[in-house]
């Protein structure tokens, strides 16, 4: 893959944690990994957009459900503590 050098101004807070993060050397396969994590984000919410305006909404009802189901599945497994 071939790379291109570039020059950003980034806010010097931003920038001090992201070093702190990833280290002085692989700052920019950190700031990489951003930037495409971002341009999925963008192209999710386009086809979604897209989505929308061709089939329109989702029901409200059919979204609470979709919530519910989420959270239903994010939570963690509850399970018994045991006596000791």
């Amino acid at each position: 893959m071939s790379v291109s050098k570039v020059s950003l101004s980034i806010d010097e807070e931003v920038l001090a944690e992201a070093r702190d993060r990833a280290g002085r050397r692989e700052l920019s396969s950190y700031v990489t990994d951003a930037l495409r994590r971002q341009l999925q984000h963008d192209r999710l919410g386009e086809l979604l957009a897209e989505l929308d305006a061709t089939a329109g909404p989702i029901p409200d009802d059919l979204m609470e459900e979709a919530r519910q189901l989420w959270r239903g599945a994010v939570e963690e497994p509850k399970t018994p503590r045991r006596s000791a």
